[in-house]
């Protein structure tokens, strides 16, 4: 009886999780594990031989100044497209779990960025940069439209962080809406009763409830910009001068255009350990500061 339950039960798993494990290992593993062995080769990508030469991609990733600086770039652009895209999307959370007309219109309009993919969005906005803001400047005279957006380094940078923004925001503002939909109406209202200010209220109620998603929105704004490509490989292409060059748009110049696969691989896996450390530090640090049930 218990040998049958036991091959019954694991043929339920090799049906139900056998063709995904298969996928994901033949997509994901496979690709890692040869990614990881290529790092330590000189490979071009091309050729039918491949030498050995132990650590020296991983020496020569850390003495390029390209790959420094594109580093440079992919933690500042974190930094302000991580703080700005969360505290829009949880402002528009906030504003759309009230009960205003039309919140479930602003809800598909707010989310609709998503649905874009990024080569697509890039190009749309490159488009509004280029053509809408000189059009909207030659006609009010406003110098913030007259600026060169994708022409030079800061306000480039400005440029990504506003697309961004508007591409991430509706996503983390549906996940912000559910946590919020959550939070007891009786404890806030309790507090109001008891002369708490809409400040402490948002403070010492809401937000602690609402942390679980506040951990899931910062893992997943993290990634997002760790991991920029697409958005700025058809905005800026890496420009002015490779000052919105990002990480992955290195390591891909490096791997498929500079025909060096072993160096880009490299850069590929230190970048990925930098990756896995900040963001396992970042879910430790705000799962500490969830509510326990």
């Amino acid at each position: 009886m218990t040998k049958k339950w036991f091959n019954a039960g694991w043929m339920q798993q090799l049906v139900f999780t056998g063709p995904a494990t298969i996928a994901f290992s033949i997509i994901v593993l496979l690709p890692f594990v040869l990614g990881m062995y290529y790092a330590f080769t000189d490979w071009n990508g091309v050729a039918d031989t491949v030498k050995f030469v132990g650590f020296d991609n991983f020496v020569a990733a850390f003495k390029d100044d390209s790959f420094r600086s594109s580093f440079a770039f992919t933690a500042k652009l974190t930094i302000f497209a991580v703080i700005l895209t969360n505290v829009v999307a949880f402002l528009l959370a906030l504003l759309l779990t009230q009960p205003i007309k039309l919140k479930n219109i602003l809800r598909t309009v707010f989310f609709l960025p998503n649905v874009i993919g990024g080569l697509l969005l890039g190009f749309i906005w490159q488009f509004i940069f280029i053509k809408g803001f000189a059009a909207i400047g030659k006609s009010t005279d406003w110098h913030l439209f007259k600026l060169p957006w994708l022409g030079d380094e800061q306000t480039s940078f400005w440029a990504i962080v506003i697309v961004s923004i508007w591409s991430g925001a509706g996503y983390l503002m549906v996940i912000y809406i559910a946590a919020l939909i959550n939070v007891p109406q009786d404890l806030t209202e309790a507090a109001s009763i008891d002369g708490a200010t809409a400040w402490q209220r948002m403070r010492h109620i809401i937000f602690p409830l609402v942390m679980p998603a506040v951990t899931i929105s910062l893992f997943l704004a993290l990634s997002w910009s760790f991991k920029a490509f697409d958005v700025i490989l058809s905005l800026t292409k890496g420009g002015p001068f490779n000052s919105t060059q990002s990480v992955a748009l290195n390591i891909y110049t490096e791997a498929f255009q500079n025909n060096r696969y072993g160096l880009g691989t490299a850069k590929a896996f230190i970048f990925f350990l930098i990756v896995a450390a900040i963001t396992t530090l970042q879910v430790w640090l705000t799962k500490k500061r969830e509510v326990q049930a």
